[in-house]
C-alpha cells in the first residue's frame, strides 16, 4: 500500500472558482501530483462526469489510484503534453476545462531517493519518471562547461552560472557528483548568500537541472499550442506556475492565441492565509484563459 500523500493542493478554492466544475462535465488535470485538485473536481462532476488525470511520476499514480478509488477519474501515465492523444484514445472530442499545476509536489520533495530536495542527501535524479531519460547526476558527468553554464543560466536564471559550471567540471575530474547534498554544497560554495533572501543559494541550479532532464519548458510550449483545440467553446485553461520562465510562456501564449480570451489580466496569487498555512504556495501564480 503506497504511503498517503503529504501534498497540499495550491490555490484549490481559486481553481474550483475558475474551472466551475459541475455535474456531468469533463475536465483534465494534467499534473495529478497528490491528487487534491483532481479529487475536488471529480466530486463536483459526479458519476455522470469525468476527470482525466495525468502524471509521469509512477509513485504519484500509485498513491492516487488508492485515494481516488470510486471517483469518476481516469488515470494516465503520460506527460501532460500528450493529453490530446489520451483524449482521442478515449473518444473525447473536447473538454470543459484543463488544469496544469506546474509545481513540484511535497511528496516528491520528501522522497530522498529522487533528489528534488537539497535538504535531503539522496541520489541526484530529478526525473519525474525514473524510467525516462537520464538522471541529473548522469547529465553532469558529460555536459561541457559552456553548455552546463547555459543550462543553469537559462533555466535557473542564476547569475553565477559560469562559476558553478566551472566548479562542477573541476570536481567531476576526481569523482562524479552523485547526490543532492554534494551538488548543493558545491553551489553554495560558489554563490554568495544574499542577506535577507529566504531561498537557498542552490535553489536556482536545482531548478535548472530539473527543467533540463525533464524537458519541462518544451512540454509546456507543446501543451500551450495544442490544448486550446481540446476545449469546448467556453472551456477554460487554468495554469499555475511557480517561476518566471513558466509564467512568461503562459502569459505570452494566452495573449497571442486567437482561440483564447484572457480572463485574468493579472495573475491570481495565494491569499496571506494560504501562504501562512502552506509556505510552498508563496510563489504560485494562476492564469486563466477561455476558449472563444
Amino acid at each position: 500500500m503506497p504511503e498517503p500523500t503529504c501534498h497540499i493542493p495550491v490555490l484549490l478554492d481559486e481553481v474550483l472558482e475558475w474551472l466551475a466544475p459541475a455535474q456531468g462535465k469533463i475536465f483534465v488535470d494534467g499534473t495529478l501530483g497528490g491528487g487534491g485538485h483532481t479529487e475536488a473536481i471529480a466530486k463536483a462532476v459526479g458519476d455522470t462526469g469525468l476527470v482525466v488525470a495525468a502524471d509521469l511520476d509512477p509513485a504519484a499514480l500509485a498513491r492516487c489510484e488508492v485515494r481516488l478509488a470510486g471517483l469518476p477519474v481516469k488515470l494516465a501515465a503520460v506527460n501532460y503534453a500528450e493529453i490530446p492523444e489520451v483524449l482521442r484514445d478515449l473518444g473525447i472530442d473536447a473538454v470543459d476545462g484543463i488544469l496544469l499545476d506546474l509545481g513540484l509536489s511535497s511528496d516528491q520533495l520528501a522522497d530522498a531517493e529522487r533528489g528534488f530536495s537539497f535538504q535531503l542527501d539522496g541520489p541526484l535524479d530529478l526525473r519525474f519518471d525514473p524510467e525516462r531519460g537520464e538522471a541529473a547526476w548522469e547529465l553532469l558527468t558529460h555536459v561541457g562547461e559552456q553548455r552546463l553554464a547555459d543550462i543553469i543560466y537559462q533555466y535557473g536564471e542564476e547569475r553565477c552560472s559560469r562559476r558553478i559550471a566551472k566548479k562542477i567540471v573541476e570536481t567531476r575530474r576526481n569523482a562524479p557528483i552523485r547526490t543532492a547534498g554534494e551538488l548543493a554544497e558545491l553551489v553554495r560554495s560558489c554563490v554568495p548568500r544574499t542577506p535577507g533572501l529566504r531561498i537557498d543559494p542552490a535553489t536556482r541550479t536545482f531548478q535548472a537541472l530539473r527543467i533540463a532532464v525533464n524537458e519541462e519548458l518544451a512540454s509546456l510550449e507543446a501543451a500551450l499550442a495544442t490544448f486550446p483545440a481540446c476545449l469546448k467553446p467556453g472551456g477554460r485553461l487554468v495554469i499555475i506556475s511557480f517561476h518566471s520562465l513558466e509564467d512568461r510562456l503562459v502569459k505570452h501564449a494566452f495573449r497571442s492565441d486567437e482561440r483564447l480570451e484572457v480572463l485574468t489580466k493579472k495573475p491570481v496569487l495565494p491569499s496571506a492565509r494560504e501562504e501562512a498555512e502552506n509556505s510552498r504556495s508563496r510563489s504560485a501564480k494562476l492564469r486563466v484563459a477561455q476558449r472563444k
